[in-house]
């Protein structure tokens, strides 16, 4: 009889390592489809996708912790703006992004669609500008 898997637990514990590339702004994008909290009105759940989009400093989030702190929520009760915000909240305490914008696209709840988005910027950032490279045609190798 083999012994049952230890049990994971949530945590609200958010844990960082260094940006292996902090000369350089890069995005990171991640997707959250799966966060749950719970209605402080009805105790209802609410599920939402967290879209969670910064640019690093000096530290960047560890997936596994911010998985652990995701699923934290899911026997709490918040309202949409509060639990968005509290998040993005205790993110920026952590890893002090130069920038980070969150947005919480969750579930109907009747007949409603609620979409959260905030943002923090590190004061003096400023983001660099665009590159659209969709502006230059494509080039063929003939000539008509």
């Amino acid at each position: 009889m083999s012994a049952l898997p230890s049990k994971t637990v949530a945590s609200k514990l958010l844990e960082t390592f260094a940006n292996p590339n902090p000369q350089r702004d890069y995005h990171i994008h991640m997707e959250i489809p799966e966060f749950t909290c719970l209605c402080p009105k009805t105790g209802q759940p609410d599920f939402a996708t967290l879209i969670l989009d910064y640019i690093a400093d000096t530290t960047c989030v560890e997936l596994k912790s911010l998985k652990l702190y995701i699923w934290s929520f899911r026997n709490e009760g918040h309202f949409h703006e509060d639990v968005t915000n509290r998040i993005l909240d205790d993110l920026v305490a952590v890893i002090q992004p130069r920038f980070m914008r969150l947005t919480a696209k969750f579930y109907v709840r009747g007949g409603i669609f609620t979409n959260i988005v905030t943002e923090h910027r590190k004061l003096g950032w400023q983001a660099q500008p665009l590159v659209d490279l969709m502006q230059f045609e494509t080039q063929s190798n003939t000539r008509g």
